[in-house]
């Protein structure tokens, strides 16, 4: 008898076996994509609920501050409206507007915190933060509001990156006000060295920086942004995408990459106080947003 597979046979095996490879190939792009989509899904659900809650709050600005705006200290910009925190001289700006209140914003901060700051600390990118109340408008309450006011107590101790953090690490369920009581946020003002002081429980209490902060919501409404997080790369949207990309902590860094080519990354260190603690670049020498 011979040993020998039939022609027909053959081909008819090797087509088998053919069709099995490209399921198999079709079925890990599959799950790729499935990974991928929930990522891009998140995402895409993060910019439609900032959305809607930008576009929910903007007939209501919720409590109102009286007095003149009062600057934290070290703040830049225009109308000294933005937090700077990084090289000065970074060849990249990462602007970032947020609201404390924002459940978006903290999914960001949690998915990004870490990429973020390995390239400020490389002297990639100057993050400039701006502060939104668009939760309070849309929801009621003052938790954004209060949050604001105490981040921006902690810049004047040159703690705001820091307490920044331990804001977003620890928000309360977004319909939560818990943000609106002050004795909050000074406790959670203890989770940062050397922030809870007397000169920090004072300026919280008595909302020192509070319509400065409203000047911040309003220039934020005025300037036609969509929702919270906004996030742009030398003044361009990369949040939720960039042209096709989809924004990603890999993304992110390539996009920085690519802006940066050829140019030398930041050096210039921010000025300590006089209390030792680390503090925001000097105003002077960086540009405004």
């Amino acid at each position: 008898m011979s040993d020998k597979i039939p022609e027909g046979n053959r081909s008819a095996r090797e087509r088998l076996a053919q069709q099995r490879e490209r399921e198999k190939g079709r079925e890990k792009r599959r799950r790729t994509l499935i990974v991928a989509s929930a990522v891009v899904g998140v995402l895409a659900l993060a910019a439609v609920v900032g959305l809607i809650a930008a576009n929910a709050g903007k007939d209501d600005g919720g409590d109102t501050a009286s007095g003149p705006a009062v600057a934290p200290s070290g703040a830049i910009g225009e109308d000294a409206l933005t937090l700077p925190v990084g090289a000065a001289d970074a060849p990249s700006t990462l602007t970032i507007w947020e609201d404390f209140r924002c459940p978006v914003c903290a999914q960001f901060e949690t998915a990004f915190r870490d990429t973020i700051k390995e390239l400020t600390d490389d002297g990639q990118v100057k993050v400039e933060y701006h502060l939104a109340t668009i939760i309070d408008g849309n929801l009621g309450g003052t938790g954004s509001l209060r949050a604001a006011n105490a981040a921006a107590c902690a810049q004047d101790a040159g703690k705001f990156a820091a307490y920044h953090d331990v804001l977003f690490a620890n928000q309360p369920p977004e319909p939560d006000d818990a943000y609106g009581k002050n004795s909050r946020l000074i406790e959670l003002a203890g989770e940062v060295e050397g922030l809870d002081t007397p000169g920090f429980r004072s300026c919280v209490e008595d909302g020192e920086h509070d319509s400065w902060v409203k000047k911040s919501d309003t220039a934020f409404r005025e300037g036609g942004f969509q929702g919270t997080p906004t996030v742009l790369l030398n003044g361009e949207s990369v949040f939720p995408s960039k042209g096709d990309e989809q924004i990603s902590p890999e993304n992110l860094k390539k996009w920085v990459a690519a802006a940066n080519k050829g140019k030398k990354s930041g050096t210039a260190t921010p000025s300590a106080p006089a209390d030792g603690s680390s503090a925001p670049a000097d105003p002077s020498s960086a540009p405004a947003s």
